[in-house]
């Protein structure tokens, strides 16, 4: 068996449905965590092939970004947003998501260089959404994300503010592999990628009563989300690493 993380948030169904109808899907043991947790299932070696938060990417041994697909933006993205009750420059604090990594050296590099403000920075624990109040911010990423986007005047969506600074779209996370695998192995997970992509209105139909009715799912996979791992999207991950160095 070859252990598989995967990102449990709505962006990653596809992903996971066309592992489940693969050719290999009887060789993986799949694991659904938090981007924070895949990280350190690779770091750790619990994993050999991950959906892993580009930002943790570097730290990894051996690692060899695998599959033409990724979870990314080209433009606004709805699930990774800063929410605030004041606009930009009345930022005085902002909690920090613990889930992952990649959103919040993102954040932190568009305050600097993007917005030109200097919040304090809070790490987060469970529960912190509700500690947004007054001039104190948070960033919110996944599905909890998703409920919050209709209760803030001010919300701002990383991926459409990356893409305003740099033209170029953002990779939240890559599928990585950190141990050797069999020649026929990526063949097959892009295979299976393609398919459950494909098969987007059967993840429609599975999940759309458990989001706001105001939430439009098959937009978010096919308008937001933006899968293929192209070579804009190599330009734009390698841009965001040199920036984080």
């Amino acid at each position: 068996m070859i252990p598989i993380s995967a990102v449990s948030y709505l962006n990653t169904k596809p992903f996971l449905l066309g592992l489940q109808h693969s050719s290999i899907s009887r060789e993986i043991s799949v694991s659904l965590d938090t981007p924070a947790q895949t990280a350190q299932k690779l770091l750790s070696g619990e994993a050999q092939v991950g959906l892993v938060p580009v930002a943790v990417i570097p730290q990894l041994p051996h690692r060899r970004l695998i599959t033409r697909y990724c979870i990314g933006a080209v433009g606004a993205v709805q699930t990774v947003c800063l929410y605030s009750r004041v606009p930009l420059n009345q930022i005085r604090r902002i909690w920090l998501d613990y889930q992952s990594r990649t959103s919040v050296q993102l954040v932190q590099l568009l305050c600097q260089h993007y917005w030109h403000i200097n919040p304090q920075f809070l790490p987060a624990t469970i529960g912190f959404e509700s500690l947004i109040a007054s001039d104190t911010a948070a960033l919110v990423i996944g599905d909890r994300a998703i409920s919050l986007n209709a209760e803030y005047e001010y919300v701002y969506d990383l991926g459409e503010a990356w893409h305003q600074w740099t033209q170029l779209p953002f990779v939240f996370a890559a599928w990585v592999a950190t141990a050797p695998l069999p020649d026929y192995f990526e063949i097959a997970l892009n295979a299976a990628f393609a398919d459950g992509l494909r098969r987007t209105d059967e993840v429609v139909a599975q999940y759309k009563d458990q989001y706001p009715p105001h939430f439009d799912l098959h937009a978010y996979f096919t308008r937001y989300i933006s899968y293929d791992f192209d070579a804009a999207k190599q330009q734009g991950l390698e841009h965001f690493w040199a920036l984080m160095r």
